[in-house]
């Protein structure tokens, strides 16, 4: 715009400087155009005429040029005969407004002529010419129309046009310029007579018309929404509703109109109306209607719209309630029963699940469920859509009905088996189809019996058996398609069960998302181990609340100070890492991704450092060590102790305890044998004899053929000991205040089997008060004497000289030598 205000100030001075005087008026030059308005795209034709007597150009080489705005344009032939003449010709004009100007070559150029020239369009017809009277005050009759969707660039002006058609009466109306609509005032057209009405639009390239539109205003009044005054159950007629409704105050003057009516309708509890409204011709507000074939016993939400003829519908009404007259249930309701084994007392859990069949209809407000048993006996009752109980293993089945204020439906049969272990499910596979809806498939095993399948599906945030839903499927059926009740980002549990004449199956689970997103929160990173050159890292698990899809992997990011990023990748299920190959002393950061199919989020930074002297290395050894050696010492100390009685027996000979010792307890009138036990604690019992002496007579002085009176240099101080013994009367001992004894240990009593090893006599060893000090140790050995056929091997006090032990007359053995023995002889001869 300001290019083209300056060219034309140019050529206004041109023009101005062009003249001589005052009286001179005629311009130096003159341009004539095919045209100032052409069609955009056109070609434009133009020719520049210089007078000889303009001062610009005489007594001088005259050059004229053309220009478009700024831009320089070739010019034609000049024509000598007529004066300086120059024509342009310009092949497509693109421009919707610009200014042409003829210059002639000067020092500087002068402007001498010009003239503007506008592009456009010629408008197109008005298209979607409508009407519609308000009825309402101030009544008019307002008619829209569309200009087109081309722009014509050039100012164009519209007009509309009527014309009553029974008075002849034609009106022109002239909207506001770039408005498309105009309101015919009441005084402009007849509510009930036609009236004919078009749009016209004209530009300086031409002229278009619209198509007419006939009509009678009445019938293009769009009404104010209708109230519903009230709705009401039909006495006696079941499945019905009266409604009575009515017009607004300025409007009453319709009420002998008849209308059209439209009314939808759908259950309170329902949310949805209905897809097709209720059409009823020929209505009056002074009259009601009635709606039937409607559900007995059921709250309706209603609304309205009216029109006259074939005008436009009013909006629609505010809703109002009715309830239809109630009647008893009707019709079946699809079971689901689970049952499981309590073998604490051999019943049947039982959880029953139900949801109104297709051909179900409560015919009331308020609707219960019962389940009973034989003889009617009441298992429970409720208001759900679910039940748990317990029944005894002979139950076989038991019966659901609905029940309302009128009566109750027929039972529902439903039989109770016990769980199953026949599979015909396998492979289940959910595949989400958009936020709210799963498509289910498994596939069928063939087994005998199999009369369907029980798809059940509950979110497993919620534990409350009511949240759970099911399906009931035929056998041929191998997928379901669930939605509507599903929320995105929740996870569900879907299970199917196969359905046999006589129970159903185990099911196959799985769980499924409808769609998934980013986790919610990522848990935070524990060192749990470190190492000299490795770190383990672990983590606690997402909630499930809190996991908004199934858990992909989880991976670790850590870099050293010199900022090199490493990755660790973990198994979901173990939620730990080790990272290995670290430095020592330096400081290390690390953090944790968790991902899931919709996303990944990243949690907050942990730092730790790998020490160069592994501790936990060392106490781990250590720790082994010690625990060996104490493993190894409990080994050695248990065996000692099991083997203890052996060991003491090695190490620390037993010795008789006198003061227990059964020689105490010889008296001179014993005159046989019994054998004593010793203490019952002792593992190794040993028997002991009791000794019988021979009464010797006492002789005055100690002779040498006194075997009983020998020096401890020929015999042994035992048998000094026995012969002077205090127990005989009349002994002499050599040494009166000590008290020796002995005693001889066989290994079974005489009443017993005869031991395959002899008797062994003992001396004792104590160097206790009451035995000789001085007297030398016991023999090693002492068998005891047989008075026949005694083995060459046996020995007493040692072996002899030659081998062969003395004897005297008849083979036996010389006992004078052997006092002791000879008593222990003479002793077993009177006992026999």
């Amino acid at each position: 715009m300001k290019s083209t205000s300056a060219l034309a100030t140019v050529v206004l001075l041109a023009l101005v400087s062009g003249a001589r005087n005052e009286d001179d008026a005629q311009p130096c030059a003159t341009v004539q155009a095919s045209g100032s308005v052409v069609p955009l795209g056109s070609p434009v034709t133009a020719t520049c005429v210089v007078r000889g007597d303009c001062p610009l150009v005489t007594g001088q080489a005259v050059r004229i040029e053309w220009r478009l705005g700024d831009r320089l344009l070739p010019a034609g032939p000049g024509a000598p005969e007529s004066g300086l003449v120059s024509q342009v010709v310009i092949p497509s004009f693109n421009h919707t407004r610009e200014f042409l100007t003829c210059c002639v070559q000067a020092s500087p150029v002068q402007v001498v002529a010009g003239v503007e020239i506008r592009a456009g369009y010629p408008p197109e017809a008005p298209r979607n010419l409508s009407c519609q009277t308000n009825l309402t005050a101030p009544i008019t009759l307002t008619c829209s129309w569309d200009p087109g969707q081309q722009e014509t660039h050039l100012h164009t002006k519209y007009t509309l046009h009527t014309q009553i058609c029974d008075s002849n009466e034609n009106d022109t109306y002239e909207p506001l310029p770039g408005v498309h609509r105009y309101g015919i005032p009441r005084s402009g057209f007849v509510l009930f007579s036609n009236i004919h009405i078009y749009v016209k639009a004209v530009n300086e390239l031409g002229e278009a018309t619209s198509a007419a539109v006939d009509l009678e205003p009445v019938s293009a009044a769009k009404f104010d929404p209708p109230t519903i005054v009230r709705i009401q159950e039909v006495p006696k007629k079941h499945g019905c509703l009266k409604l009575t409704w009515d017009l607004s105050q300025q409007l009453a003057w319709t009420a002998s109109l008849r209308l059209d009516m439209e009314v939808r309708l759908t259950p309170a509890d329902g949310g949805q109306w209905g897809e097709r409204p209720i059409l009823l011709s020929g209505v009056r507000t002074s009259r009601s209607v009635e709606l039937c074939r409607l559900l007995h016993g059921t709250r309706y939400l209603a609304q309205i719209r009216v029109r006259y003829q074939r005008g436009p519908w009013s909006e629609w009404s505010p809703s109002r309630a009715g309830v239809t007259l109630e009647n008893a249930p009707a019709g079946r309701l699809d079971c689901w029963l689970k049952a499981s084994h309590d073998r604490a007392d051999k019943a049947l859990d039982v959880l029953l699940f139900w949801k109104p069949s297709k051909q179900f209809r409560a015919n009331g407000q308020n609707v219960s469920y019962t389940v009973v048993g034989k003889r009617n006996r009441k298992v429970c009752s409720t208001t759900g859509h679910y039940c748990a109980f317990r029944v005894s293993s002979r139950v076989k089945k038991v019966y659901l009905s609905a029940v309302n204020a009128v009566g109750k439906s027929s039972p529902t049969e439903v039989w109770i088996h016990p769980p199953g272990t026949r599979e015909a499910v396998s492979n289940v596979t959910v595949v989400p189809r958009d936020d709210r809806s799963l498509l289910v498939q498994w596939r069928s095993q063939r087994s005998s019996g199999l009369t369907g399948f029980v798809v059940e599906w509950r979110p497993l945030l919620q534990t409350d058996p009511s949240s759970t839903q099911f399906e009931l499927t035929d056998q041929n059926q191998t997928q379901l398609f669930i939605a509507g009740s599903l929320e995105p980002y929740e996870p569900y549990g879907i299970s199917v069960y196969p359905r046999f004449k006589d129970g159903i199956g185990p099911p196959q689970t799985v769980e499924a998302y409808s769609r998934e997103k980013a986790p919610s929160m990522v848990p935070k990173l524990q060192i749990t181990k470190i190492w000299k050159s490795h770190v383990e890292l672990a983590w606690d698990e997402i909630p499930l609340e809190q996991r908004n899809g199934f858990i992909q992997n989880y991976t670790v990011f850590y870099c050293d100070p010199k900022g090199h990023f490493q990755v660790a990748n973990a198994d979901p299920k173990e939620r730990r890492v080790v990272l290995r190959g670290l430095n020592s002393e330096s400081l290390y950061e690390a953090f944790l991704m968790v991902s899931t199919l919709g996303g990944s989020l990243n949690g907050s930074a942990v730092h730790f450092e790998v020490e160069s002297f592994d501790a936990a290395a060392v106490v781990e050894i250590v720790t082994v060590a010690v625990v060996g050696l104490l493993l190894a010492a409990i080994v050695v100390v248990t065996t000692c102790f099991s083997n203890n009685k052996s060991l003491n027996g090695r190490f620390w000979p037993a010795v008789p305890d006198p003061a227990n010792s059964s020689i105490t307890r010889w008296t001179s009138e014993s005159t046989q044998d019994s054998n004593l036990a010793l203490d019952n604690e002792e593992p190794n019992p040993m028997y002991l004899s009791h000794l019988s002496f021979l009464d010797v007579p006492v002789k005055p002085s100690k002779g040498d053929d006194d075997p009983w009176s020998s020096t401890a240099g020929d015999t042994s101080d035992l048998g000094e000991s026995i012969c002077g013994s205090p127990l005989l009367p009349d002994y002499s001992g050599s040494n009166s205040d000590s008290v020796p004894y002995a005693t001889v240990v066989f290994s079974a009593p005489c009443s017993g089997p005869a031991p395959e090893d002899p008797q062994v006599y003992l001396r004792s060893e104590s160097t206790q008060p009451l035995l000789e000090t001085e007297e030398s140790s016991s023999p090693k050995c002492y068998h005891n004497m047989g008075t026949v056929e005694m083995p060459d091997e046996q020995c007493f006090f040692g072996p002899s000289h030659d081998g062969v032990p003395e004897t005297g007359e008849g083979g036996g053995t010389l006992w004078d030598d052997f006092p002791f023995l000879r008593a222990l002889a003479l002793n077993d001869t009177e006992n026999d």
